[in-house]
């Protein structure tokens, strides 16, 4: 099987909650080797309850929240869309809003964020909603702007929470369709 096919997706169970968990923790483990502690801390996100509830009830919620599968059935990423975070200002209209995105690090997840996002896009259009938004952290040279922008989303406005730098891009079908 093609490793770099374009994975399944499903929606989130409640059994999937301790191997996304793992997938933060993988990803603030990563962060923190290269020198990003800002973003999400030193942490791992299994040692802080607040986040693992978070997580869980996501998991759990099955209707808000996707993953995608790897060859070898473990979960290759993970997409929760549902309403803005209190911190983001208001939608002017109808939106979809991602609220969290993390793919695996593993070289077999190649691609696994970006076809999350796609799914988020048919998510939208099945709902005939024509905008998405989506929050990243801005630090770090804004490598992670620029991987939404590279994925269709432009730049909104910017935010902080306490010293967390923010940034709201949104991405609009009807653009993305030439409507």
């Amino acid at each position: 099987m093609n490793p770099y096919a374009q994975p399944q997706i499903r929606p989130t169970t409640a059994d999937d909650a301790a191997e996304v968990v793992a997938l933060f923790d993988d990803a603030v483990a990563w962060m923190n080797t290269n020198g990003n502690t800002q973003q999400w801390g030193s942490k791992p996100w299994s040692q802080i309850p607040a986040r693992v509830e978070k997580i869980t009830g996501w998991c759990a919620e099955g209707h808000s929240g996707w993953v995608s599968m790897l060859p070898d059935g473990r979960i290759g990423g993970f997409l929760v869309v549902g309403d803005a975070h209190p911190y983001v200002p208001a939608a002017t209209g109808s939106e979809l809003y991602i609220m969290a995105l993390i793919a695996s690090r593993a070289d077999e997840a190649r691609g696994h964020g970006r076809r999350l996002l796609q799914h988020a896009d048919e998510l939208a259009a099945n709902d005939g909603i024509n905008e998405l938004r989506v929050d990243c952290w801005a630090g770090g040279g804004g490598n992670l702007v620029r991987f939404y922008e590279s994925a269709g989303y432009v730049k909104d406005s910017t935010f902080k929470v306490k010293e967390w730098p923010g940034q709201i891009l949104t991405r609009s079908l009807a653009v993305a369709r030439g409507a």
